[in-house]
């Protein structure tokens, strides 16, 4: 009796499991930064607008800088970004801690807001490449992201609350992992021929529709700012709102990210049913009452609403990207830029305002306004439409884009 040996995984998807892990390396630094905010506030006795500070330095410039490298990605393809851009990242925060000048620490985390911004673009356009298009795959790309996300408030917490502040540098240690995880799915990517050729195909075929584009980019900022906000002082309102302390402020940030565990996926997957625009205006119309209760609602039912949160800001977020990236066929890059990165670091430029209401009233009257954000978000969405690609129906769910042809891409290329 012989046996075979199982087959290896196809190229494809290995590049795609590696990129989701190398993924969740670089955004564990987007969620370290809002995690870092309660020890900041303990050790050096940061006002809450200071602190959202921090949080805006991380934001604000990645927000300028990210729409440069989308328009440089789709003019060229730079694989070697996603490593640099991701050990960039992890500098940045590693040095954070270092000292106690707030303007170096302003600029440290503006560092890494600039790696993280480099990292996305490119990465969003070798995802999309290696998936073939797969709204399936994609989510798993996305899930990465948002596994650092979850992990961020566990890693700083670990580190940050045994050695203080200074112990900063070793938050390093995902960005070197980050860096090696990146070159592995590089070198079983496809050719950079080929991705060129796929590129050149898909611009033959598609037409901008930026006035969509321009709504959805819309209620993403309203996603942003959400997510952003919540993130940032979720952790010291819980402590307080529920009695539990610093456990129950990294618990209630844990539960907000950890959310995009589950809901990235499941996005993907109901928006193979019922199409991916529904499932995002329904994601946006659940956030409006469940942020409501985690503003309103005291004692541990904050992390029930926590979690009804987050799934409705995680939802549609895969779905941003390959809507954004349908919409924009010609600029493939400058959307992904947009919808995975732009978008949602923008959110950090409102923060500032919330800590600065907080400081003149209170918490709760500061995060009372995100409530309305989703609903926002929900009436730019309303009377959007499923992008109309070649060979689907309009208004009706694409199906995934077929996987790329070699023979496509010579024809392409010459």
């Amino acid at each position: 009796m012989t046996t075979t040996a199982p087959s290896p995984a196809p190229p494809g998807r290995r590049s795609i499991t590696l990129l989701s892990l190398g993924h969740a390396c670089v955004d564990i630094y987007q969620g370290a930064v809002a995690a870092l905010v309660p020890f900041f506030v303990s050790e050096r006795a940061y006002t809450y607008a200071a602190a959202s500070g921090i949080v805006l330095a991380a934001s604000l410039l990645s927000s300028v800088v990210q729409p440069l490298f989308g328009a440089l990605v789709d003019k060229w393809a730079m694989p070697w970004l996603l490593p640099v851009s991701t050990l960039l990242g992890g500098a940045g925060v590693a040095l954070a801690g270092v000292g106690g000048s707030y303007a170096l620490t302003l600029a440290a985390v503006a560092v890494s807001g600039v790696g993280i911004a480099a990292y996305h673009p490119e990465a969003a356009r070798v995802a999309r490449d290696a998936s073939g298009g797969s709204h399936t795959a994609m989510g798993w790309f996305s899930l990465g992201g948002n596994i650092g996300f979850a992990a961020a408030p566990l890693m700083v917490s670990a580190v940050i609350a045994t050695g203080g502040l200074h112990a900063s540098p070793l938050l390093v240690v995902p960005a070197l992992a980050g860096a090696a995880l990146c070159v592995a799915a590089l070198r079983g990517a496809r050719a950079p021929g080929a991705a060129d050729g796929g590129r050149a195909r898909t611009k033959a075929a598609g037409r901008d529709d930026w006035a969509s584009f321009a709504k959805l980019s819309g209620a993403v900022v309203c996603r942003s700012i959400v997510f952003v906000g919540l993130g940032a002082f979720i952790s010291l309102y819980a402590s307080r709102r529920t009695g539990g302390g610093d456990v129950a402020g990294t618990a209630a940030l844990f539960v907000l990210y950890l959310g995009g565990a589950v809901g990235t996926v499941a996005g993907g997957r109901l928006a193979t049913r019922y199409g991916r625009v529904p499932v995002v205006r329904w994601s946006y119309a659940l956030c409006v009452p469940a942020v409501a209760g985690v503003v309103f609602v005291p004692g541990p039912a904050l992390f029930v609403f926590t979690a009804l949160t987050s799934a409705g800001l995680y939802v549609p977020f895969s779905l941003h990207i390959t809507l954004g990236q349908d919409y924009l066929p010609r600029r493939v890059g400058t959307a992904g830029g947009v919808t995975l990165g732009l978008a949602v670091s923008v959110g950090g430029v409102a923060s500032p305002v919330i800590g600065a209401l907080a400081d003149a009233v209170s918490l709760r009257a500061a995060l009372a306004p995100l409530i309305a954000l989703p609903a926002v978000g929900w009436l730019l969405l309303r009377t959007l439409r499923e992008p109309e690609l070649p060979g689907t129906v309009p208004g009706q769910p694409p199906s995934a884009p077929a996987p790329p042809d070699p023979a496509a891409d010579a024809a392409a290329r010459s």
